[in-house]
């Protein structure tokens, strides 16, 4: 614990929102919940877990209980600054609520999601709530259920030999700084915080 307090020490920033994208075939629960904790933490707010078979998201009371299990193992008597919670994607002021906030998505998360926002503006307009000509990024990022309540996100870490996010929220991360890890399988904080200071030591000039 008092390495980690040193070495945030040493960050010039720290993303708000963190992607953890798995795109490797046999998930781990374990190595996917000490990711969880160490984003607790270093201070990151809200951290989206994704695999692009859903494994997480069908499975996410598994992952809960692994999260809990080391939040108590790895951050001992200091668990209790640290509150996550499962965002309830139906009311997204239970997001906001605590320290620090996790979603787990899946495909259906991403382009499914897109779609249906686009089906809902198009009700919209044909009640005569909406024109055609409101639809902006910022009224579409309102309609979109999968990240309600969060930020776009700063930083993905892709963990996996396949050069692609594979579906992973396509409309929040034209932004996104995107680091790649072989794998998960047995990472080890070392490597996270690397890619920690290596976020942290890019400069991002948003499309300029």
């Amino acid at each position: 614990r008092q390495r980690w307090r040193s070495k945030k020490k040493t960050l010039q920033k720290l993303p708000v929102h963190m992607g953890l994208v798995v795109t490797e075939e046999e998930p781990s629960y374990a190595d996917m919940a000490s990711l969880v904790v160490w984003c607790m933490a270093v201070g990151i707010s809200y951290v989206s877990v994704y695999d692009h078979n859903g494994i997480f998201k069908r499975n996410n009371s598994r992952l809960m209980d692994e999260i809990l299990k080391q939040q108590q193992e790895l951050l001992g008597l200091d668990c209790s600054k640290f509150t996550m919670e499962f965002a309830n994607q139906d009311k997204a002021d239970e997001v906001l609520n605590c320290q620090s906030a996790l979603k787990v998505l899946s495909p259906e998360d991403g382009k499914a999601d897109i779609v249906k926002a686009a089906q809902n503006f198009c009700q919209l307009v044909a009640q005569q709530q909406r024109t055609h000509t409101d639809l902006d990024v910022n009224v579409l990022d309102n309609l979109l259920s999968s990240t309600n309540g969060f930020p776009d996100p700063d930083l993905v870490l892709k963990f996996g030999p396949v050069d692609s996010t594979l579906g992973f929220l396509p409309w929040h991360i034209r932004l996104t700084e995107i680091i790649s890890l072989p794998s998960h399988l047995n990472i080890s904080y070392e490597d996270f915080f690397s890619a920690l200071h290596h976020y942290a030591a890019c400069e991002q000039r948003w499309g300029k």
